[in-house]
């Protein structure tokens, strides 16, 4: 069994009613560099981490092409949520829709092997100067909804624990959030992330070994559109 991840596929349903190529000529055919990529590298046995951003649909039952399109491609799917993810339910309603093709994380984890995979959305930070006072109750929360998942995870004997973000656990790439110190104290052998875009952040994003944990930006960008080998 191998683990992948990517993140922020940003798939549009068919016909594609919002083509990424509008965000630079790089995104063009997307999708189909990223199946590509996909259908070499994974089987049925590997586990693929989908860090959130996965569908425009504003709905689950518009969101359900792109979710079975994903579902086709081999392996095991463990997915959390992102920003721009409108169509998000319950789990038991996605897991019902999905027909238990996919792994939803909120407050809980996942088992692969001997890894425990973890994981919620995040939020951006309250050292980002962007941030807002209503940002403050998504932030907290979210904090407890990763700390919920990394305590089960805990309690339930595992010591090896991949942790998915959709947002960075770090400000401007440096300054630890909250997410970073819940990351410390688990500790968490490997984060995964995305939501970052621009070529300026993609190439100061937080990567690598820091304080005893990897850190990998898997925005689907990032990876020039292939799914990365995590184990």
């Amino acid at each position: 069994m191998k683990i992948f991840a990517i993140a922020d596929t940003h798939l549009s349903g068919q016909p594609v009613v919002k083509p990424m190529s509008i965000f630079g000529s790089h995104w063009e055919g997307h999708w189909e560099k990223i199946k590509a990529s996909w259908q070499k590298q994974v089987t049925d046995e590997d586990v693929v981490l989908l860090s959130g951003d996965i569908s425009w649909a504003m709905k689950l039952t518009d969101a359900l092409v792109d979710l079975n399109a994903i579902a086709n491609l081999p392996g095991r799917k463990i997915m959390i949520r992102g920003n721009h993810d409108y169509w998000w339910q319950t789990v038991s309603k996605m897991t019902k829709a999905t027909e238990g093709k996919f792994e939803f994380l909120n407050n809980n984890f996942a088992i692969a092997g001997e890894w425990a995979i973890c994981g919620s959305r995040g939020w951006t930070c309250p050292e980002d100067p962007l941030f807002k006072s209503k940002d403050q109750a998504i932030f907290d929360r979210e904090l407890l909804r990763v700390e919920a998942s990394l305590s089960a995870a805990h309690a339930a004997g595992f010591s090896r624990i991949i942790l998915m973000l959709h947002f960075p656990p770090f400000y401007n790439h440096q300054t630890e959030t909250g997410f970073a110190g819940l990351i410390n104290n688990y500790p968490v052998i490997h984060c995964v992330y995305g939501h970052l875009h621009s070529e300026s952040s993609i190439k100061a994003a937080a990567t690598g070994m820091i304080n005893g944990t990897t850190y990998h930006l898997v925005s689907c960008d990032a990876l020039d559109f292939t799914v990365k080998p995590l184990i």
